[in-house]
């Protein structure tokens, strides 16, 4: 099979070509850099994301806290990962920078606090 792929790791916004049986990668072209051909293998065996969000903040000059992951997820692990964003409800001050959630589901990725809220 094959399948076409447009880079996102860096400016260049390569369009790659992808023969593959199963996850098995018989050839990768179009890639202008190394980055790509690594972007698009891991893309077929083992897709990640990162995620960016936000949580609630009571007592805040804010009602809200961005948050996001400091390292990409499996992305069928999403979801769950959401659903435990969304527990978190903080009380102010919240400091950027702080962990809410070290390795959140043991995925190897922390939450951290992207944006320090004070209190009212």
């Amino acid at each position: 099979m094959t399948r076409d792929f447009t880079c996102i790791v860096c400016p260049n916004g390569c369009e790659i070509t992808v023969e593959y049986e199963g996850k098995n990668v018989l050839s990768v072209t179009g890639n202008l850099c190394k980055r790509g051909e690594a972007y698009v293998k891991q893309e077929l065996t083992d897709p990640r994301r990162t995620i960016a969000s936000s949580v609630a903040v009571e007592g805040g000059v804010l009602p809200l806290a961005s948050v996001r992951l400091t390292a990409p997820v499996p992305k069928e692990k999403i979801f769950d990962v959401m659903e435990e964003i969304k527990k978190i409800r903080l009380q102010a001050p919240v400091k950027a920078g702080t962990v809410l959630a070290a390795d959140i589901l043991g995925l190897g990725s922390d939450l951290i606090v992207t944006k320090t809220v004070k209190a009212r």
